[in-house]
This record gives structure tokens, C-alpha cells and sequence, in this order.
């Protein structure tokens, strides 16, 4: 382990890699676990039962479906613009998946000597005697967001489709009008922290017992980040580029077995990194009472935040209705920017004079 390379123990490219693998099966699983504990929860408020028949209460269904899909005869319209077809779902995958490598999941464990701090792109620097990761990982986490809609779009066009061109019209209209309310809701973590490193935000979040949480300072912020975001990866109640009632299946309508089936997986995982990056700026990231004593208790506290977060956007979408388009953009630019502006505003009032 004394070997280095670039001025780095082995063992911290040891500890990357293990990261890495951890984060993306993590995300794997969670997506393929999701579409079955979506079904299941959104069957029991409609008393219903959801899944049944394949495993045990239908544990094997995500299994089952998944072998079903990469079985499936692929089809690909004969009209259809070939290589930006094929390459639409991995666009709108692969950006998702990526997004994880700035969020924080845990402290800084201890390993053979070494301090390896639990974020992919962090090391522990012992000259300085504290962990280095990416200055900008706000900035980085909305660039990443805002790739995934080019899957989407390019996927509408290439169709040659009447409905997934207006799926894939609606999707960039929509990310355009969230993603300003959201970044601008945002503001108001920046200057209360100081910083945009996402590691730094979350040890600011750790005082009273690990609940000094932004959502109690910011709480119009966290419900304006967090709607607005489920707006930007097309979730319920704000689903309109899918809207299978009035666009048979919207921008995936052409898609068939696995490409059929990657849309579905960036969706879900799109929504595991909003769930995650709200836990992260509002909910104390890993903070929690006794995480920074043990630190084994910090990932076991940011996963129960995020899969709560995930609990909640299945709720909402077993609850409330579709929204009209006129009522999304409506809500987009006449009600959450004019209060994202105004929460910034008030925040450097009360920032000036405290």
C-alpha cells in the first residue's frame, strides 16, 4: 500500500474504484428495486396489491420485466435518423449515473492508516489534513441535469414521429422553464454556506446533533428545489412530454426492448440524484445524531433520507393529477421564479443585518 502514483497512495485509487462501484450499484439497484416498490406502494393506497405472482409478494417482478425487455425483438422505424436513435437512450442514461460522482454519501473513514473520505471525487490530502473534492459541485450537478434532456429531445426528433416530437418539445420547454426556478431556489444554500462544494455544505449542517439542516433556515427553498426538479425529470404531477393519454408514450413512443427500457432507467435514476442532492443541500447530507463519532452511521443516514425523498415522489404521483400545460408553465415562470428572486433578496437582507 506504500506504492504512489501521481503523489497518491495506491490505496486511495483502490478506494476510488471501490466508490465508484459502491455509487453505481447503489443506483442500479435502488432503479431496478424502485419501478417495484412504486407499483407495490401506489397499489396499496389504491388498495390494490400491486405485483403478486412473480417471487414472493412479486420480489422477482424487476427481474422478470428486465429479462422480458432485453429479450424483446428491437424495431427501429424505417424513417427514423438511425445513429441519433440509437444513441438517445445512453444520452439520457449516462448523465444520470455520472451526477453521483460529487455527492457526499458518508464522513471520512479510516483504512489501513489512510483517511478515504465516502465521495467519489475526494481524497483526504494528509499534508493539508483535510479532504479535498470538487470546489464546484453544484455547478457541476446542474450541468449534468441539464445534459439528460438532450436524450430526450434528440430521441423526439429522430422518432420521425408526430407524437414523440411534441414529447421530446414539451421536454425541452419544461427543463428550460424548472431549471431556472430550481438553480435560482438554490442561491439562498450558497450564501447561507459560503461555498459550493457539496462535502463542505453538508459538515455545515452538522451542528445540534446533526440537525442543523438547511430546510429549517430555507424551508420555501427546499419545496421550490425539490417541485421544480421533479419537473425537470418529468415526474408526476408534471409528466406532459410522456402524457400517454394524449401522446401514446411521448418521446419514447418509437422505442422498443432496451432502449425502450433505458428511458425508464433514467427516469428513475434521475430521480434517485434529485432525492439525493435535496438530502444533500437541505437535509444534512449523512448528518445525524452520533454520524461524525460513527461513521459507519453516516451512509445508513443519507440513504434512509433519500429513499424517504424517493417514498415521497411516489406518493405524489399516486396523488395528485396531471397538470395542464398552460398550468405548468403557468406555475414555472409566475410563481417560482418571482419567489425564488424574492426568497435571494430576502436572504441578503437577513444575511446583511445577522
Amino acid at each position: 500500500m506504500g506504492i504512489e502514483i501521481l503523489g497518491l497512495p495506491m490505496i486511495y485509487y483502490i478506494a476510488m474504484v471501490a466508490k465508484v462501484l459502491v455509487a453505481f450499484l447503489f443506483v442500479l439497484l435502488t432503479v431496478a428495486y424502485a419501478t417495484y416498490a412504486e407499483r407495490k406502494i401506489i397499489g396499496h393506497m389504491q388498495v390494490r396489491l400491486g405485483p403478486m405472482r412473480t417471487g414472493w409478494h412479486g420480489l422477482l417482478q424487476p427481474i422478470a420485466d428486465g429479462v422480458k425487455l432485453f429479450f424483446k425483438e428491437e424495431i427501429i422505424p424505417s424513417q427514423a435518423s438511425t445513429f441519433a436513435f440509437l444513441i438517445a437512450p445512453l444520452v439520457a442514461l449516462i448523465p444520470a449515473f455520472i451526477t453521483f460522482a460529487v455527492i457526499p454519501f458518508g464522513g471520512t473513514i479510516e483504512l489501513f492508516g489512510y483517511k478515504i473520505p465516502l465521495q467519489v471525487a475526494a481524497y483526504y490530502d494528509t499534508a493539508a489534513g483535510q479532504v479535498f473534492d470538487v470546489n464546484v459541485g453544484v455547478l457541476y450537478i446542474l450541468a449534468m441535469s441539464s445534459l439528460g434532456v438532450y436524450g430526450i429531445v434528440l430521441a423526439g426528433w429522430s422518432s420521425n414521429s408526430k407524437y414523440s416530437l411534441m414529447g421530446g418539445l414539451r421536454a425541452s420547454a419544461q427543463m428550460i422553464s424548472y431549471e431556472l426556478s430550481a438553480a435560482l431556489s438554490i442561491i439562498a444554500v450558497f450564501m447561507l454556506a459560503g461555498t459550493l462544494s457539496l462535502g463542505k455544505i453538508v459538515e455545515l449542517q452538522s451542528g445540534f446533533g446533526g440537525f442543523e439542516w438547511y430546510i429549517f433556515k430555507q424551508p420555501l427553498a427546499a419545496l421550490m428545489f425539490f417541485i421544480c426538479s421533479l419537473a425537470e425529470i418529468n415526474r408526476t404531477p408534471f409528466d406532459l412530454p410522456e402524457a400517454e393519454t394524449e401522446l401514446v408514450s411521448g418521446f419514447c413512443t418509437e422505442y422498443s426492448s432496451m432502449k425502450y427500457a433505458m428511458f425508464f432507467m433514467a427516469e428513475y435514476a434521475n430521480m434517485i440524484t434529485v432525492c439525493a442532492i435535496t438530502a444533500t443541500l437541505f437535509l444534512g447530507g449523512w448528518n445525524g445524531p452520533f454520524a461524525v463519532a460513527v461513521p459507519i452511521l453516516g451512509p445508513i443516514y443519507f440513504v434512509a433520507k433519500v429513499y424517504f425523498l424517493i417514498f415521497l415522489c411516489m406518493w405524489i404521483r399516486a396523488t395528485v393529477p396531471r397538470y395542464r400545460y398552460d398550468q405548468l408553465m403557468h406555475l414555472g415562470w409566475k410563481v417560482f421564479l418571482p419567489l425564488a428572486l424574492v426568497n435571494i433578496v430576502v436572504t441578503g437582507i437577513i444575511g446583511y443585518f445577522i
